[in-house]
């Protein structure tokens, strides 16, 4: 039964992630409470209830979300989460390894705080000795303190359902957020080691890397690298290509799915808003200048 599944006896109450809820509920032809999933999808906790309240209080669980265990407060039927600490961005007053991030956090609603970091204060060291790998961005989550950004892009992923619908999806994602890695990282080099001997260069070989999107995209047909809703990957190799349409302004010319890609998701309103936005014009891409 679902209940075998679901109960820690030792502790005395279920922990129960919505996507598990409602996998284990599918896979044995359970009833799920629509209550239940839609508090999940609207405030991303985790909920520790189980498909029906009333079974499960009879049994003496302790039902409530996570936002509630960390106050200390009993579960109600008619409880409403309180609003979440924004998230906070600790980092350089550069878009950089944070834009795909930001932009993220605006198209899905998402308030944060940041707290930039200038060049002479990282280099006394005392913030870099509390980096898990001497490195920022950091990125704060209410007691979840992440390093890495695409560990970060990964957390908001899953935070904001934007991960795929399965697992096949899910590691679909992850692999095409591995490629835009690859051209990322081939992308900085340029930037910080090479660019005024390697920039000609690059530009001229930079097709042979944006035709493996553009065969993605085309044979989707969705508009997103994966499935027919947007994924963190959507959101980094964005960024990525709007870095490249600076660097060189026709070089998705000949692609014309990744340029209707660029083109829809500068279109969604809130991506929009937050391009036009002064805070988002006033960083510069990358932390030398170059672009």
């Amino acid at each position: 039964m679902l209940n075998n599944k679901l109960q820690r006896a030792d502790v005395g109450y279920a922990v129960v992630d919505a996507h598990v809820l409602y996998t284990a509920c599918f896979k044995m032809k359970c009833e799920l409470s629509v209550n239940t999933l839609a508090v999940a999808a609207r405030t991303h906790l985790k909920i520790l209830s189980s498909p029906s309240y009333d079974f499960y209080s009879s049994k003496g669980l302790r039902c409530e979300t996570s936002t509630q265990r960390r106050a200390g407060r009993n579960f109600s039927p008619n409880y409403q989460p309180e609003t979440m600490a924004p998230y906070t961005i600790t980092y350089f007053a550069v878009r950089g390894r944070c834009g795909a991030a930001r932009i993220m956090l605006s198209d899905q609603g998402q308030e944060w705080k940041e707290i930039v970091v200038n060049f002479e204060e990282w280099m006394k060291g005392d913030l870099k000795k509390t980096c898990v790998f001497g490195q920022l961005p950091k990125f704060e989550d209410g007691d979840l303190v992440l390093f890495q950004s695409n560990a970060i892009l990964r957390h908001l992923g899953r935070r904001h359902g934007a991960y795929g619908k399965n697992d096949c999806e899910a590691s679909l994602i992850d692999m095409y957020a591995d490629g835009v890695e690859d051209l990322r990282l081939k992308y900085l080099k340029l930037i910080y080691q090479e660019y005024e001997t390697g920039k000609e260069a690059y530009i001229k070989d930079l097709p042979n890397h944006l035709c493996k999107f553009e065969a993605v995209l085309a044979k989707n047909k969705s508009g997103f690298l994966v499935g027919d809703s947007i994924s963190f990957a959507d959101y980094n190799l964005f960024d990525l290509l709007l870095n490249h349409q600076v660097l060189s302004p026709t070089c998705l010319d000949s692609f014309p799915a990744l340029k209707s890609f660029v083109a829809t998701l500068s279109a969604r309103p809130k991506i929009k808003a937050y391009l036009d936005s002064e805070d988002y014009k006033k960083l510069p891409i990358n932390g030398n200048g170059k672009q």
